[in-house]
């Protein structure tokens, strides 16, 4: 009784406090925002008057340094804005290489020009250009990472790529499809390139192309090398190899054929092609960082030394190029509008990148199976292994499928320590499978008489030799199905890909005539996955992956591992009282099956000892597809070729 006063005396004084504590603040001295000069011109659609010549000196691989020489006309004195692209096509994100630049000077008639460097845009670079010039000389160096802490390798003594974006700039003000550039490059003694740029002429070891524009230059990269093969795949599509050494280029009949055929397939599936010739450019490497990039007229594509000489152990690995073809038409032909910009400094938005990507990811395994270049076994082992770690993924609650389509600029793929509960770029796999369901539900509704099949030729197919951009946006896609066959794809699209908390995508699975079940042994996608990871998947069992070295990563959040407090980078020194390896964790596993028995380890992190006892008893599990019943396979439907191989 006696302490209500007191509380009350204290609740009244609170007031008291607060104006006293604003009045202290109040005297405390508070800038002001100081207005940063920001003055950088929009881009118009309009000519450039003259074209920029780009020379770029690549001779020294020993240091992976590339010496690069602009000469860039202006228009008038005063302030001129370069730029150094930052929104790159095909990366979803500012990935800019900026921080490589290195010995930045600018010069007319051979005397040094003042510039500055824009703080609150560091890509753009305000030159003092004076009265009476004509053009002005750009010089700087473009320092590649050397080793994969410092960022892609792009550069090793065997083999390189050149992406123009890392080693030029542009003037502002300007549509980049508006800016004439004429390349001209030395590459080492002995080496070879292909880029799909017109109007090559060789000398020596230099190449020179004729003029194109700055947007055409950027989307046409090169790869050179030492050891390099080119084989015609038909249809003027051209694959160009790079290897560490020239073994690796030792290709057979049969394994170019189904490259062949991929193409056949490719072309009969959309019925155009939006390109007059195009360049596969594929590094056989363990050393070049890898890639995977599209482009109108090329792909960038790296992939082990060991895809054509062990053909057989890499079905699962031939998946990239069938992605980077069909991304001529969907993603560089037919491309969301808001991923459309007339410049790469304009920020671009990926909201649509489950059509982009996503359905990308659904062809690259259809038409591999087409092809014959992956086996049904494998596409279908992907599919499982994607659905299946849907089917446990807590992120899924909270984070839509489109969400994910910022992860590029949010991430930017870095590691994470639960990805499971963030979500990361999902729209890809997912996607597929969003993709499979629209397919095997248009299937079903017509009895086979129309598929996705009928919506790329119609959506992607357009015209004919036309690479230009045709953008669309969510409607045009809803539009573009119903026309396939009526239904409500607004609502199918907007609850898998818009909506957070959604079940499993395993629809298209089950239209398919299958379902997914758990098996004690990996499924073939999985067993080649892990092969070439050299770890070992345990997600559907403790819950987590093991590298050859015994650390564990990938922890599902939640899952038993989480539980025993395993995170990424616990490193298992024992199993049961032996030392480890993947055989006695493996057994391990099957023994706790008897639903009594813990996972017993011995863990390390931090150099911090603990015995753990995991409390999992499913046994050793990972998915697969089984059919169903008699009734038709629709998916020897979906992956039966269209064109002879």
């Amino acid at each position: 009784m006696k302490k209500a006063p007191f509380v009350a005396a204290a609740l009244i004084a609170a007031p008291a406090l607060f104006v006293s504590a604003t009045a202290a603040q109040e005297a405390n001295s508070r800038p002001q925002p100081v207005v940063q000069p920001h003055v950088i011109p929009l881009p118009a659609d309009k000519p450039y008057p003259g074209t920029m010549l780009l020379k770029v000196d690549a001779t020294d691989f020993a240091r992976g340094i590339y010496r690069v020489r602009q000469t860039i006309p202006v228009p008038r004195a005063g302030k001129f804005t370069l730029l150094y692209p930052q929104w790159l096509p095909g990366k979803h994100a500012p990935r800019g290489a900026i921080a490589e630049i290195a010995g930045f000077k600018a010069s007319a008639g051979g005397k040094p020009l003042g510039w500055t460097r824009q703080p609150t845009d560091v890509y753009a670079f305000d030159i003092d250009v004076p009265a009476g010039t004509k053009s002005i000389d750009v010089a700087f160096d473009f320092l590649s990472p050397t080793r994969s802490s410092e960022g892609r390798v792009v550069v090793t003594p065997a083999m390189m790529n050149l992406q123009w974006e890392q080693v030029s700039m542009y003037p502002a003000g300007y549509f980049t499809r508006q800016i004439p550039v004429q390349l001209d490059l030395t590459l080492p003694e002995g080496w070879t390139g292909a880029a799909a740029l017109d109007g090559l002429k060789i000398s020596g070891n230099r190449y020179s192309y004729a003029p194109t524009s700055y947007e055409t230059l950027i989307d046409s990269p090169m790869f050179a090398g030492r050891y390099f093969r080119k084989w015609d795949l038909g249809q003027n599509v051209t694959l160009n190899v790079v290897a560490d050494e020239a073994k690796y280029l030792d290709a057979t009949p049969d394994q170019i054929a189904r490259h062949a055929a991929l193409v056949s397939e490719t072309l009969a599936l959309f019925g155009t092609k939006h390109f007059d010739r195009y360049e596969f450019l594929l590094a056989l490497t363990d050393e070049l960082g890898g890639i995977g990039l599209e482009h109108h007229r090329s792909s960038e594509n790296s992939r082990g030394t060991d895809y054509f000489i062990k053909w057989d152990d890499g079905d699962s690995d031939r998946g990239l190029l069938p992605h980077e073809f069909v991304h001529s038409w969907n993603g560089k032909y037919r491309r969301p509008d808001k991923l459309w910009t007339p410049d790469y400094r304009t920020p671009m938005q990926g909201n649509l990148l489950w059509v982009y990507e996503g359905q990308t990811s659904f062809w690259d395994l259809v038409l591999a199976g087409r092809s014959g270049m992956q086996s049904k076994d494998t596409i279908l082992g992907e599919w499982a292994s994607n659905a299946a770690f849907y089917s446990v993924q807590p992120g899924r609650a909270w984070r839509s499928v489109e969400d994910t389509t910022l992860d590029p600029v949010i991430a930017a793929r870095k590691p994470r320590p639960f990805p499971s509960a963030t979500r990361t770029e999902d729209y890809y796999n997912e996607g597929s499978l969003v993709w499979l369901e629209a397919d095997m539900l248009i299937r079903g509704a017509t009895n086979n008489a129309k598929s996705l099949d009928d919506f790329a030729r119609g959506f992607f197919g357009g015209r004919d030799g036309d690479w230009g951009e045709v953008t669309y946006n969510f409607a045009d896609v809803v539009a573009a199905l119903n026309a396939v066959y009526p239904y409500d794809w607004d609502k199918f699209l907007r609850t898998r890909l818009q909506e957070p908390g959604q079940p499993a995508p395993i629809g298209g699975i089950e239209k398919a005539g299958y379902r997914l079940v758990w098996r004690d042994a990996p499924n073939a996608y999985d067993r080649a996955r892990m092969a070439r990871a050299k770890n070992f998947d345990l997600t559907h069992s403790l819950g987590m992956t093991v590298d050859k070295d015994g650390v564990a990563g990938s922890i599902l959040w939640d899952g038993p591992a989480f539980r025993a407090d395993i995170i990424n980078g616990t490193k298992i020194l024992a199993v049961d009282g032996m030392a480890y390896n993947r055989e006695r964790l493996e057994a391990a596993i099957r023994t706790a099956a008897d639903g009594k028995t813990p996972v017993r380890l011995l863990v390390e992190r931090g150099g911090r000892y603990r015995t753990v006892e995991i409390d999992y008893h499913g046994g050793l599990r990972w998915p697969h597809l089984e059919k169903v019943g008699t009734g038709p396979d629709w998916f020897d439907q979906l992956l039966a070729p269209k064109r002879a191989l």
